[in-house]
Protein backbone atom coordinates (compact mmCIF):
# COMPACT_ATOMS: atom_id res chain seq x y z
CA UNK A 1 0.00 0.00 0.00
CA UNK A 2 1.50 3.18 -0.66
CA UNK A 3 2.34 5.42 2.21
CA UNK A 4 -0.04 7.75 4.06
CA UNK A 5 1.56 11.65 3.90
CA UNK A 6 1.77 14.07 6.44
CA UNK A 7 0.00 11.77 9.44
CA UNK A 8 2.80 10.43 11.35
CA UNK A 9 3.33 12.38 14.52
CA UNK A 10 0.19 14.92 13.76
CA UNK A 11 -2.57 12.87 15.77
CA UNK A 12 -5.55 15.49 17.02
CA UNK A 13 -4.90 14.52 20.77
CA UNK A 14 -4.52 17.89 22.57
CA UNK A 15 -6.04 16.77 25.76
CA UNK A 16 -5.56 12.79 26.25
CA UNK A 17 -2.94 10.07 25.84
CA UNK A 18 -3.93 6.98 24.13
CA UNK A 19 -3.98 3.22 26.50
CA UNK A 20 -3.22 0.43 24.86
CA UNK A 21 -4.64 -2.47 26.52
CA UNK A 22 -3.80 -5.21 24.08
CA UNK A 23 -7.40 -7.06 23.67
CA UNK A 24 -8.22 -6.09 20.33
CA UNK A 25 -9.82 -3.80 18.87
CA UNK A 26 -13.55 -4.76 18.93
CA UNK A 27 -13.08 -5.79 22.40
CA UNK A 28 -11.59 -2.27 23.31
CA UNK A 29 -14.75 -0.83 21.60
CA UNK A 30 -17.56 -2.96 23.32
CA UNK A 31 -15.59 -2.58 26.46
CA UNK A 32 -16.08 1.37 26.03
CA UNK A 33 -19.31 1.44 24.27
CA UNK A 34 -20.47 -1.21 27.94
CA UNK A 35 -18.83 1.16 30.22
CA UNK A 36 -19.90 4.50 28.49
CA UNK A 37 -22.86 3.73 27.43
CA UNK A 38 -24.53 6.57 29.43
CA UNK A 39 -21.93 8.94 28.19
CA UNK A 40 -22.68 8.45 25.01
CA UNK A 41 -26.33 8.62 25.44
CA UNK A 42 -25.60 12.27 26.16
CA UNK A 43 -23.43 12.81 23.60
CA UNK A 44 -26.36 11.80 21.22
CA UNK A 45 -28.49 14.56 23.07
CA UNK A 46 -26.35 16.92 22.54
CA UNK A 47 -25.79 16.46 18.76
CA UNK A 48 -29.76 15.99 18.34
CA UNK A 49 -29.78 19.75 19.09
CA UNK A 50 -27.98 20.72 16.19
CA UNK A 51 -30.07 18.25 14.36
CA UNK A 52 -32.83 20.42 14.82
CA UNK A 53 -32.96 22.91 12.34
CA UNK A 54 -32.93 19.67 9.35
CA UNK A 55 -35.34 17.72 11.17
CA UNK A 56 -37.87 21.16 11.57
CA UNK A 57 -36.76 21.20 7.75
CA UNK A 58 -37.70 17.46 6.81
CA UNK A 59 -41.20 18.39 8.86
CA UNK A 60 -42.45 21.36 6.60
CA UNK A 61 -41.32 19.40 3.32
CA UNK A 62 -44.14 16.86 4.22
CA UNK A 63 -46.01 19.74 6.13
CA UNK A 64 -45.72 21.87 2.59
CA UNK A 65 -46.77 18.30 0.20
CA UNK A 66 -49.44 17.45 2.49
CA UNK A 67 -51.02 21.12 2.35
CA UNK A 68 -50.66 21.83 -1.18
CA UNK A 69 -52.28 18.40 -1.28
CA UNK A 70 -55.75 19.71 0.51
CA UNK A 71 -56.03 22.56 -2.23
CA UNK A 72 -54.88 21.40 -5.66
CA UNK A 73 -56.66 20.10 -7.82
CA UNK A 74 -60.21 20.51 -6.98
CA UNK A 75 -60.26 22.89 -4.13
CA UNK A 76 -63.32 25.81 -4.81
CA UNK A 77 -61.38 28.25 -4.08
CA UNK A 78 -58.98 27.46 -6.50
CA UNK A 79 -61.33 26.58 -9.39
CA UNK A 80 -61.24 24.34 -12.41
CA UNK A 81 -57.86 23.33 -14.19
CA UNK A 82 -57.88 21.60 -17.88
CA UNK A 83 -56.58 17.61 -18.05
CA UNK A 84 -53.39 18.94 -19.33
CA UNK A 85 -52.41 21.07 -16.44
CA UNK A 86 -53.48 18.38 -14.06
CA UNK A 87 -51.19 15.58 -15.50
CA UNK A 88 -47.95 15.31 -13.18
CA UNK A 89 -49.02 17.72 -11.35
CA UNK A 90 -48.16 15.51 -7.69
CA UNK A 91 -45.16 15.17 -9.03
CA UNK A 92 -43.84 18.84 -9.75
CA UNK A 93 -44.98 19.63 -6.69
CA UNK A 94 -42.76 16.81 -4.97
CA UNK A 95 -40.06 18.36 -7.33
CA UNK A 96 -40.69 21.87 -6.52
CA UNK A 97 -40.83 21.15 -2.50
CA UNK A 98 -37.66 18.88 -2.51
CA UNK A 99 -35.87 21.91 -4.45
CA UNK A 100 -36.43 23.77 -1.70
CA UNK A 101 -36.18 22.60 1.41
CA UNK A 102 -34.02 20.16 0.48
CA UNK A 103 -31.47 23.10 -0.19
CA UNK A 104 -32.38 24.31 2.81
CA UNK A 105 -31.31 20.90 4.44
CA UNK A 106 -27.78 21.42 2.81
CA UNK A 107 -27.58 24.81 5.36
CA UNK A 108 -28.93 22.95 8.05
CA UNK A 109 -25.47 21.04 7.50
CA UNK A 110 -23.65 24.00 8.94
CA UNK A 111 -25.49 23.86 12.45
CA UNK A 112 -25.34 19.70 12.67
CA UNK A 113 -21.43 19.87 11.80
CA UNK A 114 -21.26 21.53 15.25
CA UNK A 115 -22.25 18.20 17.10
CA UNK A 116 -20.55 15.94 14.86
CA UNK A 117 -17.23 17.38 15.12
CA UNK A 118 -17.48 18.00 19.29
CA UNK A 119 -19.15 14.14 19.37
CA UNK A 120 -16.64 12.83 17.52
CA UNK A 121 -13.49 14.30 19.12
CA UNK A 122 -15.29 12.53 22.69
CA UNK A 123 -15.70 9.43 21.63
CA UNK A 124 -11.84 9.57 19.96
CA UNK A 125 -11.24 10.05 23.54
CA UNK A 126 -13.05 7.83 24.96
CA UNK A 127 -11.87 4.95 22.70
CA UNK A 128 -8.43 5.74 22.84
CA UNK A 129 -8.41 6.55 26.79
CA UNK A 130 -11.18 3.72 27.61
CA UNK A 131 -13.13 5.95 29.30
CA UNK A 132 -12.73 9.51 29.89
CA UNK A 133 -14.61 11.98 29.31
CA UNK A 134 -15.02 15.82 30.13
CA UNK A 135 -17.59 17.78 28.44
CA UNK A 136 -15.23 20.27 27.90
CA UNK A 137 -13.79 18.30 25.30
CA UNK A 138 -16.93 18.92 23.34
CA UNK A 139 -16.07 22.13 21.81
CA UNK A 140 -12.50 21.78 22.01
CA UNK A 141 -13.48 19.22 19.36
CA UNK A 142 -15.50 21.75 17.85
CA UNK A 143 -12.90 24.30 17.07
CA UNK A 144 -9.87 21.57 15.99
CA UNK A 145 -12.50 19.19 13.95
CA UNK A 146 -15.44 21.74 12.49
CA UNK A 147 -13.89 22.71 9.40
CA UNK A 148 -12.76 18.82 7.95
CA UNK A 149 -16.68 17.82 9.15
CA UNK A 150 -18.37 20.64 7.62
CA UNK A 151 -16.77 20.14 4.66
CA UNK A 152 -17.63 16.18 4.07
CA UNK A 153 -20.93 16.71 5.34
CA UNK A 154 -21.97 19.29 3.19
CA UNK A 155 -20.48 17.53 0.20
CA UNK A 156 -22.14 14.31 0.59
CA UNK A 157 -25.87 16.73 1.20
CA UNK A 158 -25.46 17.98 -2.19
CA UNK A 159 -24.70 14.94 -3.67
CA UNK A 160 -28.12 13.83 -1.71
CA UNK A 161 -29.76 16.67 -3.13
CA UNK A 162 -28.71 16.23 -6.40
CA UNK A 163 -30.04 12.31 -6.00
CA UNK A 164 -33.66 13.23 -4.56
CA UNK A 165 -33.91 15.79 -7.35
CA UNK A 166 -32.73 13.70 -10.49
CA UNK A 167 -35.16 10.95 -8.64
CA UNK A 168 -38.28 13.45 -8.94
CA UNK A 169 -37.42 14.42 -12.13
CA UNK A 170 -37.86 10.90 -13.58
CA UNK A 171 -41.05 10.82 -11.66
CA UNK A 172 -42.33 13.67 -13.37
CA UNK A 173 -41.05 12.69 -16.65
CA UNK A 174 -43.15 9.68 -16.16
CA UNK A 175 -46.06 11.27 -15.48
CA UNK A 176 -46.01 13.25 -18.67
CA UNK A 177 -45.09 10.24 -20.39
CA UNK A 178 -41.80 11.69 -21.94
CA UNK A 179 -38.64 9.49 -23.14
CA UNK A 180 -37.23 8.67 -18.99
CA UNK A 181 -34.14 7.13 -20.45
CA UNK A 182 -31.82 9.84 -20.18
CA UNK A 183 -33.12 10.74 -16.49
CA UNK A 184 -33.09 7.30 -15.95
CA UNK A 185 -29.32 6.97 -16.83
CA UNK A 186 -28.74 10.05 -14.58
CA UNK A 187 -30.53 8.64 -11.43
CA UNK A 188 -28.10 5.93 -11.91
CA UNK A 189 -25.14 7.11 -12.12
CA UNK A 190 -25.57 9.76 -9.49
CA UNK A 191 -27.06 7.57 -6.90
CA UNK A 192 -23.29 5.34 -7.51
CA UNK A 193 -21.65 8.59 -7.58
CA UNK A 194 -23.45 9.10 -3.78
CA UNK A 195 -22.60 6.01 -2.70
CA UNK A 196 -19.14 5.69 -3.98
CA UNK A 197 -18.75 9.42 -2.87
CA UNK A 198 -20.48 8.90 0.78
CA UNK A 199 -18.01 6.55 1.16
CA UNK A 200 -14.87 8.89 -0.04
CA UNK A 201 -16.37 11.40 2.35
CA UNK A 202 -16.40 9.58 5.12
CA UNK A 203 -12.82 8.40 5.01
CA UNK A 204 -12.10 12.02 5.19
CA UNK A 205 -14.39 13.00 7.81
CA UNK A 206 -12.31 10.20 9.59
CA UNK A 207 -8.58 11.59 8.54
CA UNK A 208 -9.43 15.13 9.18
CA UNK A 209 -10.74 14.30 12.91
CA UNK A 210 -7.81 12.18 13.84
CA UNK A 211 -5.11 13.69 12.08
CA UNK A 212 -3.58 17.67 11.23
CA UNK A 213 -3.04 17.18 7.91
CA UNK A 214 -2.93 19.49 4.53
CA UNK A 215 -5.78 19.65 2.29
CA UNK A 216 -4.06 17.71 -0.82
CA UNK A 217 -2.96 14.90 1.84
CA UNK A 218 -6.82 14.14 3.18
CA UNK A 219 -7.79 13.72 -0.56
CA UNK A 220 -4.72 11.69 -0.95
CA UNK A 221 -4.62 9.41 2.19
CA UNK A 222 -8.55 8.81 2.05
CA UNK A 223 -8.29 7.75 -1.47
CA UNK A 224 -5.52 5.30 -0.40
CA UNK A 225 -7.79 3.99 2.64
CA UNK A 226 -10.44 3.11 0.35
CA UNK A 227 -7.79 1.62 -2.00
CA UNK A 228 -5.88 -0.49 1.28
CA UNK A 229 -9.60 -1.94 2.65
CA UNK A 230 -11.62 -2.00 0.18
CA UNK A 231 -13.50 -4.83 1.92
CA UNK A 232 -13.16 -3.63 4.96
CA UNK A 233 -14.84 -1.02 5.03
CA UNK A 234 -17.97 -1.75 2.40
CA UNK A 235 -18.45 -4.10 5.73
CA UNK A 236 -17.91 -1.17 8.09
CA UNK A 237 -20.42 1.48 6.24
CA UNK A 238 -23.06 -1.02 6.07
CA UNK A 239 -22.51 -1.58 9.85
CA UNK A 240 -22.39 1.63 10.57
CA UNK A 241 -25.62 2.47 8.69
CA UNK A 242 -28.18 -0.01 10.81
CA UNK A 243 -29.82 2.49 12.50
CA UNK A 244 -30.64 3.86 8.42
CA UNK A 245 -31.77 0.68 7.09
CA UNK A 246 -34.07 0.04 10.06
CA UNK A 247 -35.46 3.18 8.96
CA UNK A 248 -35.73 2.35 5.68
CA UNK A 249 -37.81 -0.71 6.33
CA UNK A 250 -40.85 1.12 7.10
CA UNK A 251 -43.51 0.16 9.51
CA UNK A 252 -41.88 -1.39 13.31
CA UNK A 253 -38.35 -1.27 12.39
CA UNK A 254 -38.87 2.25 11.18
CA UNK A 255 -40.31 3.22 15.03
CA UNK A 256 -37.16 1.06 16.32
CA UNK A 257 -34.76 2.90 14.53
CA UNK A 258 -36.66 6.55 15.38
CA UNK A 259 -36.11 5.33 19.09
CA UNK A 260 -32.84 4.19 18.85
CA UNK A 261 -31.46 7.23 16.88
CA UNK A 262 -33.30 9.34 19.71
CA UNK A 263 -30.99 7.75 22.26
CA UNK A 264 -27.33 6.48 21.10
CA UNK A 265 -28.16 5.69 17.15
CA UNK A 266 -25.62 8.97 16.35
CA UNK A 267 -23.25 7.49 18.96
CA UNK A 268 -23.20 3.96 17.64
CA UNK A 269 -22.20 5.05 14.18
CA UNK A 270 -19.52 7.42 15.25
CA UNK A 271 -18.12 4.75 17.65
CA UNK A 272 -18.10 2.29 15.04
CA UNK A 273 -16.88 3.82 12.10
CA UNK A 274 -14.12 5.91 14.29
CA UNK A 275 -13.59 2.48 16.71
CA UNK A 276 -12.71 0.76 12.12
CA UNK A 277 -11.09 4.16 11.29
CA UNK A 278 -8.45 3.97 13.92
CA UNK A 279 -7.94 0.07 13.47
CA UNK A 280 -7.07 1.33 9.52
CA UNK A 281 -4.63 4.14 10.90
CA UNK A 282 -2.37 1.78 13.20
CA UNK A 283 -1.86 -0.41 10.05
CA UNK A 284 0.19 2.11 8.33
CA UNK A 285 0.74 4.57 10.53
CA UNK A 286 3.47 4.75 13.49
CA UNK A 287 1.52 4.14 16.70
CA UNK A 288 1.51 7.25 18.79
CA UNK A 289 3.95 6.19 20.97
CA UNK A 290 6.55 7.63 19.39
CA UNK A 291 4.70 11.15 19.12
CA UNK A 292 4.54 10.91 22.64
CA UNK A 293 8.00 10.25 23.87
CA UNK A 294 8.91 13.13 21.58
CA UNK A 295 6.58 15.12 23.58
CA UNK A 296 8.09 13.98 27.22
CA UNK A 297 11.50 15.13 25.91
CA UNK A 298 10.54 18.40 24.35
CA UNK A 299 9.82 18.99 28.93
CA UNK A 300 13.48 17.24 29.63
CA UNK A 301 16.49 19.79 30.13
CA UNK A 302 19.86 18.93 28.13
CA UNK A 303 21.26 17.41 30.99
CA UNK A 304 18.16 14.93 31.55
CA UNK A 305 19.04 14.06 27.57
CA UNK A 306 22.32 13.54 27.56
CA UNK A 307 22.21 11.36 30.81
CA UNK A 308 19.37 9.26 28.68
CA UNK A 309 21.79 9.22 25.19
CA UNK A 310 24.64 8.22 27.78
CA UNK A 311 22.82 5.20 29.60
CA UNK A 312 21.32 4.20 26.14
CA UNK A 313 24.63 3.97 24.62
CA UNK A 314 26.03 1.93 27.48
CA UNK A 315 22.96 0.07 27.29
CA UNK A 316 23.57 -0.93 23.45
CA UNK A 317 27.11 -1.52 24.16
CA UNK A 318 26.85 -4.16 26.89
CA UNK A 319 24.14 -5.39 24.16
CA UNK A 320 27.26 -5.58 21.69
CA UNK A 321 29.62 -7.16 24.62
CA UNK A 322 27.52 -9.85 25.12
CA UNK A 323 26.94 -10.94 22.07
CA UNK A 324 30.33 -10.34 20.71
CA UNK A 325 31.95 -12.74 23.41
CA UNK A 326 31.87 -16.21 22.32
CA UNK A 327 31.96 -19.19 24.31
CA UNK A 328 34.12 -21.29 22.10
CA UNK A 329 36.60 -18.99 22.66
CA UNK A 330 36.41 -17.88 26.55
CA UNK A 331 36.40 -21.62 27.65
CA UNK A 332 38.71 -24.58 26.50
CA UNK A 333 36.99 -27.12 24.01
CA UNK A 334 38.32 -30.41 24.30
CA UNK A 335 38.96 -31.36 20.77
CA UNK A 336 36.84 -34.08 18.94
CA UNK A 337 39.50 -37.75 18.38
CA UNK A 338 37.77 -38.96 15.56
CA UNK A 339 39.68 -42.55 16.05
CA UNK A 340 37.82 -42.78 19.21
CA UNK A 341 34.47 -45.08 19.14
CA UNK A 342 31.42 -44.07 20.95
CA UNK A 343 28.54 -46.73 21.35
CA UNK A 344 25.45 -45.72 19.99
CA UNK A 345 22.10 -47.72 20.02
CA UNK A 346 20.37 -49.63 17.04
CA UNK A 347 17.28 -50.14 16.01
CA UNK A 348 17.30 -52.93 18.63
CA UNK A 349 18.94 -52.63 22.01
CA UNK A 350 19.29 -54.26 25.49
CA UNK A 351 19.13 -52.86 28.76
CA UNK A 352 22.96 -53.57 28.72
CA UNK A 353 23.54 -51.66 26.30
CA UNK A 354 21.54 -48.49 27.37
CA UNK A 355 23.70 -48.98 30.73
CA UNK A 356 27.17 -48.74 28.07
CA UNK A 357 25.92 -45.88 26.39
CA UNK A 358 25.08 -43.99 29.64
CA UNK A 359 28.22 -44.76 31.24
CA UNK A 360 30.16 -43.38 28.41
CA UNK A 361 28.67 -40.28 28.42
CA UNK A 362 29.64 -40.03 32.19
CA UNK A 363 33.41 -40.66 30.97
CA UNK A 364 32.90 -38.10 27.79
CA UNK A 365 31.86 -35.12 30.82
CA UNK A 366 34.87 -36.14 33.05
CA UNK A 367 37.00 -36.11 30.00
CA UNK A 368 35.98 -32.82 29.05
CA UNK A 369 35.64 -31.71 32.61
CA UNK A 370 39.14 -32.57 33.20
CA UNK A 371 40.63 -30.95 29.78
CA UNK A 372 38.97 -28.00 30.49
CA UNK A 373 41.01 -27.52 33.94
CA UNK A 374 43.81 -28.06 32.83
CA UNK A 375 43.87 -25.59 29.69
CA UNK A 376 41.79 -22.68 31.72
CA UNK A 377 44.88 -20.84 32.64
CA UNK A 378 46.10 -20.97 28.75
CA UNK A 379 47.44 -17.06 27.78
CA UNK A 380 44.83 -17.13 25.16
CA UNK A 381 41.69 -17.64 27.20
CA UNK A 382 43.09 -15.89 30.01
CA UNK A 383 43.80 -12.92 27.84
CA UNK A 384 40.20 -13.08 25.74
CA UNK A 385 38.36 -13.08 29.22
CA UNK A 386 40.59 -10.15 30.75
CA UNK A 387 39.95 -8.02 27.83
CA UNK A 388 35.99 -8.29 27.78
CA UNK A 389 35.80 -7.70 32.07
CA UNK A 390 37.44 -4.78 31.73
CA UNK A 391 35.31 -3.37 29.09
CA UNK A 392 32.52 -4.59 31.08
CA UNK A 393 33.94 -3.08 34.45
CA UNK A 394 34.24 -0.01 32.29
CA UNK A 395 30.40 0.27 31.31
CA UNK A 396 29.57 0.13 34.48
CA UNK A 397 31.67 2.83 36.16
CA UNK A 398 30.01 6.20 36.59
CA UNK A 399 29.58 7.82 33.33
CA UNK A 400 30.17 11.06 34.81
CA UNK A 401 33.41 10.17 36.05
CA UNK A 402 35.61 12.20 32.74
CA UNK A 403 38.73 10.75 33.76
CA UNK A 404 37.78 7.21 32.60
CA UNK A 405 37.77 6.53 29.12
CA UNK A 406 34.23 6.46 27.93
CA UNK A 407 33.56 2.91 26.17
CA UNK A 408 30.58 3.15 24.07
CA UNK A 409 29.48 0.62 20.39
CA UNK A 410 31.80 2.67 18.68
CA UNK A 411 35.02 2.09 20.32
CA UNK A 412 34.36 -1.28 22.27
CA UNK A 413 36.98 -3.59 21.23
CA UNK A 414 39.64 -0.53 21.02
Amino acid sequence: MAELNGMQGNEIADDFKRKVTGQGRWRDTWDVFKGAFWKLIVLNLIVLLTFVPGIVIVYFRAAYIQGLGTLYPFNATIGNYPPDILTGLPERVNLSADVLFYGLLIIAGFIASLGISGATYCIRKLLQTHGEFHFKSFFHGIKVGYLNTVFPVTLFLFLLYGTFIVGDWVQVSKALNQNVAGSIVSYVFIIIATVLGGIYLAWIFAIGNSYRVKFLNLLRNAFILIIGTPIQTIFMVAFTLIPVWFMMAGGFWRIISIIFMLFIGISFMLISWLAFAQWAFDLYVSPAAQTEKKAADAKKTPQELAEEKAAADRQQALELLAAGKSELIAHPIMPIDRSRRTPALGKTFTRADIAAAAENRKNLAGEIAAYEKQHENDPVYVEYNRMFAEREKALQENPKDKKKKKISADNLLK
